[in-house]
């Protein structure tokens, strides 16, 4: 039987934690997360990271795989979830790929992009000029050089814009001309799935766990990360909007405002990439008989 990894993506609060668990009991394997936070340790609450009781008895790959001092890239994920899959095909027809990063995603079922060296004097004024200037004009340079790409990033990554920013200026192309043509050789086919709602119901999930975030110590734990906020994990939602307020920016109001807007807008980000990759096929949520019935198939 040929080995099958089944992909279940989704933006934040969809439910893609409860699905996978349904769906691994009903298969009998694993879940192998492809979430880009959610392997750091010590990156709890603000990554909504699975508790063992949601987990259910279910095993889950990179979930606090990795410690901060570590660097998690791609490229280095790419290489030590391909080694897992390796093994756990093995023994298993089935794996299951779960996460929101779609950059992750990619790697595994198609392979990275090459993208060309960069002489490090391009990031190097980059990131001076996010100093100085700040995000802005960072950002509307992207949307001008590289409209593709920037129609699905997420803007408010500055490293990721950067990152981007130096392709483009270096090479005088595109930063999403660099992506993969072929799909590289993998041991296993992909099967593609992406979970919805209705729009207004996955934003009053995102409110609300937003609120149970904010109960459960959010403040603390960025507090705690602090020593820590270059690190390109914290550059994103739900911590960026903390420090903020930590230090002195804007109030507790305005910080769970924010928090709860620029989750809405990561979420309408990942649905928007998800869609323009088109080869996945589209589920509602809770429809584990829907995704059993397209594995059968």
């Amino acid at each position: 039987m040929e080995k099958t990894l089944l992909v279940i993506a989704g933006p934040t609060a969809v439910g893609k934690t409860t699905l996978c668990v349904r769906l691994a009991k009903a298969l009998q394997t694993d879940v192998v997360s492809a979430d880009s936070r959610q392997l750091y340790r010590e990156l709890t609450i603000g990554t909504a990271k699975p508790t063992p009781a949601e987990m259910d008895g279910v095993v889950h790959y990179f979930i606090n795989s990795h410690s901060m001092a570590e660097q998690v890239s791609a490229g280095d994920y790419e290489r030590e979830a391909m080694a897992l899959l390796r093994n756990l095909f093995l023994e298993k027809d089935i794996v299951i790929l779960s996460g929101g990063t779609g950059l992750y995603i990619h790697a595994l079922c198609v392979g990275l992009d090459d993208i060309p060296q960069i002489d490090p004097s391009f990031r190097e004024e980059l990131e001076q000029r996010l100093v100085t200037e700040g995000p802005t004009p960072l950002q509307d340079e992207l949307r001008r050089l590289d409209p593709l790409y920037a129609q699905t990033a997420d803007l408010q990554n500055t490293q990721r814009v950067i990152r981007a920013l130096e392709v483009c200026l270096a090479t005088g192309q595109p930063f999403s001309s660099f992506r993969r043509q072929q799909t590289a050789e993998r041991p296993f086919q992909s099967r593609l799935v992406a979970l919805e709602r209705p729009r207004d119901e996955l934003y009053a999930r995102i409110d609300q766990r937003m609120d149970a975030m904010l109960d459960a110590g959010l403040v603390e734990e960025a507090r705690a990360l602090l020593p820590y906020r270059h690190h390109n994990a914290l550059q994103t939602v739900g911590y960026k909007e903390v420090f903020g307020y930590l230090d002195g920016a804007y109030d507790y109001n305005e910080m769970v405002r924010l928090l709860k807007r620029n989750s809405r807008r990561y979420a309408k980000r990942q649905l928007t990439w998800f869609r323009h990759q088109g080869n996945y096929q589209w589920f509602a949520a809770d429809d584990l008989a829907g995704i059993l019935q397209l594995v059968k198939s």
